[in-house]
């Protein structure tokens, strides 16, 4: 699976979450902070992907990301194991 069909997985959930991002583009270079997601919002989004992409990751692993590219980048490495 390539980077950008991962990232049209991880936009669809942030739209799912952030009903207020429906329709307005969404940076990769942008954290999930700053589009508004609370912690609970976060946790939602990155369990969603990974239910969507088949895959388990430990939470852990998310700890030191910083932005929607770097979960991309996490996402699409567990995916390709």
């Amino acid at each position: 699976m390539t980077q950008d069909e991962v990232f049209n997985v991880v936009k669809k959930n942030i739209r799912d979450v952030l009903a207020h991002l429906n329709g307005h583009e969404i940076p990769i270079e942008a954290s999930l902070k700053d589009l508004g997601a609370n912690s609970l919002d976060r946790a939602d989004i990155t369990i969603q992907c990974m239910e969507d992409l088949q895959i388990k990751i430990p939470l852990v692993e998310f700890g030191g990301i910083n932005n929607i590219e770097g979960l991309v980048k996490l996402l699409t490495r567990k995916v390709n194991e």
